[in-house]
């Protein structure tokens, strides 16, 4: 045995059949073993960042292996006829009993890895062999044929619009079938390019990744397309359930594969555990932390014979084990967000200025589901006090995934009535404070290169004008465009920006917002009509936060909740002259 390439990793050589298998791995042979098998054109190099933090964090032996004719493993002769995916699973079986002789082992599988692995996974001779498979970018050939055979069969619009769209994201696969082509263009242009393209496309981090048997492994690799795609696809085995529990991760801008195709999945396997990533193809380079944290709670499940923590939760599929961090967390829209992301099975952490408010949103979200929650105490207001609060959250409980700007403080009154002193502390915090968390915690995603979101909670009041309420109105409208222009400056890197604009909402904020101009007692007296008014309007800060999940997971720009929120946004395009002298009523308070 010698050391691989991989930091760390043991290499040794497993016959299997004809061909001779590069084998690696990382941690300790007693601990669950976990196989990952690489797709097309890669090697095993291409798991290596998630193999590291598996066999550190994640306490498995972990096992890479250059497929047949990839890497360092030899090729079969002649190449035509040896790439079957009878043969690939005589592979997978000599590493299994190589690496696990005596336990099954957890298998992981990525685009033509994944395709394989469902052959491994719904076969009967390797029935006792795998614990659990998790997927992500390859489907079942059978499964595919199937779902190809029930569009053609029983037609529809949406069917036929369906196969049309994965035909199209399919194109290559044709190409591969064509005679030297392939191989003569991996070994030219192609191959010298590829790194390149990964990267521009991508977004694949420069590294050590693709290695430079590259031209090599793509141009073998393309008899796994010749050998196995238009047989099964013709001939789809009407026996190919899975015999073990499958995690399925699914990333949603992936180029080459339409998420329908797993629609049908259930009834292939009983098991299953869907989850999605907002992340293009080559996710094992682009969401190594990702992946390691759901392969992790995937495999633990499974081998503490529990549930996955991926099957409680409306968004669980989405959200399990991201990081989400709120500010303003500790009442009202923060703590209904913080509390609907702990029910997604995300890690929170609950900032407000107010301690005792933020560690009882922390407490609250441990029982509905949160792998972990956390509370943290700084004023949004305070540069230096939120960048201590970045420093300290990059470093003990990593990058965020979601930001949610929450925190804010009303002011109502007349523009004369309005102070320098309560202009600064509108802005500080209602606009000062987004701009903080969105710069720390925004270049920290940037930095990572792993995508996010940010949320910024604006208000109706940014595209509504009003007379009562001029600093406020002012603040929101300037969040509003702020997030307009960070959703296009960071679209690039994967990093979503979402302006929430609610309407009127039952929150404390009406019980604590100022009155400019009034006296204490008279100031008093607003602040109890304002907080009685809303809660007979008695929309629930709860149905923010659900707005706030469907908005991050469908990427959305501008959301309005509440009625009256969505008809003045309306307006606001449409009738913006009307909406002008709406504005000039003055509010009864």
């Amino acid at each position: 045995m010698r050391v691989s390439p991989l930091k760390g990793a043991r290499e040794r050589r497993v016959q299997a059949g004809e061909v001779e298998l590069c084998v690696a791995e990382l941690g300790d042979p007693r601990r669950p073993t976990v196989v990952l098998v690489h797709g097309y054109p890669d090697s095993k190099e291409v798991w290596s960042e998630v193999a590291e933090r598996l066999a550190e964090h994640g306490d498995f032996h972990v096992v890479l292996y250059d497929v047949r004719g990839h890497g360092r493993s030899t090729a079969p002769r002649p190449l035509r006829g040896g790439f079957t995916l009878d043969k690939l699973t005589d592979d997978f079986l000599a590493v299994a009993d190589a690496v696990s002789p005596g336990e099954p082992v957890h298998l992981v599988g990525h685009d033509w890895g994944s395709v394989q692995a469902w052959e491994f996974v719904t076969v009967e001779r390797t029935k006792g062999r795998i614990a659990s498979f998790t997927s992500m970018s390859g489907p079942s050939l059978d499964h595919f044929g199937h779902w190809i055979n029930s569009r053609v069969t029983r037609p529809t619009p949406r069917r036929v619009g369906q196969l049309l769209g994965q035909g199209a994201k399919s194109w290559y696969v044709y190409l591969l079938h064509t005679p030297a082509l392939p191989e003569l263009a991996w070994r030219g242009p192609l191959g010298r390019r590829w790194p390149k393209i990964l990267q521009r496309v991508e977004k694949v981090p420069a590294g050590d990744y693709p290695t430079r048997s590259l031209p090599q492994d793509a141009a073998h690799g393309a008899w796994l397309y010749r050998d196995n795609v238009r047989d099964r696809l013709r001939r789809p085995r009407p026996d190919a359930r899975a015999h073990a529990p499958v995690q399925l991760i699914t990333p949603v801008n992936d180029a080459f594969l339409s998420e329908r195709l797993y629609d049908d999945l259930d009834q292939w396997v009983p098991r299953l555990v869907r989850r999605t990533l907002p992340a293009r193809h080559w996710i094992p380079r682009t969401r190594p932390d990702r992946l390691a944290d759901w392969i992790t709670d995937f495999v633990t499940a499974v081998e503490d014979g529990r549930p996955s923590p991926a099957a409680a939760g409306r968004h669980a599929d989405r959200f399990a084990g991201q990081l989400v961090l709120v500010t303003g967390a500790g009442s009202g829209i923060g703590r209904a967000t913080a509390l609907a992301f702990a029910g997604a099975g995300a890690r929170v952490v609950a900032v407000d200025r107010d301690a005792e408010a933020a560690t009882r949103t922390a407490e609250l979200a441990r029982p509905l589901g949160a792998r972990e929650a956390w509370a943290e105490t700084a004023d949004v207001s305070d540069e230096r006090a939120m960048e201590k609060l970045a420093e300290k959250v990059v470093a003990e409980y990593g990058v965020v995934d979601v930001l949610v700007n929450n925190a804010g403080i009303g002011l109502s009154g007349s523009f004369f009535d309005h102070t320098t002193e309560d202009w600064g502390k509108v802005l500080d915090v209602n606009l000062w404070g987004v701009i903080h968390g969105c710069r720390l915690f925004g270049r920290q995603m940037a930095e990572r290169g792993q995508g996010g979101h940010i949320v910024n909670i604006a208000s109706a009041a940014a595209y509504q004008p009003s007379r009562a309420l001029p600093a406020y109105s002012t603040s929101k409208a300037a969040v509003l465009m702020l997030s307009e222009c960070l959703r296009a400056e960071l679209s690039g890197q994967g990093i979503g920006v979402t302006a929430i604009c609610p309407g009127f909402v039952n929150t404390g904020i009406t019980s604590a917002a100022r009155f400019a101009g009034a006296d204490a007692a008279e100031e008093k007296r607003r602040q109890k009509r304002t907080a009685r008014l809303y809660r007979l309007r008695n929309y629930p800060p709860e149905k923010v936060a659900d707005a706030v999940l469907r908005a991050v997971v469908r990427d959305a720009a501008v959301v309005p909740v509440t009625p009256e929120a969505r008809l003045l946004h309306a307006m606001s395009r449409f009738t913006p002259r009307a909406l002008r002298r709406l504005a000039r009523v003055r509010p009864r308070l």
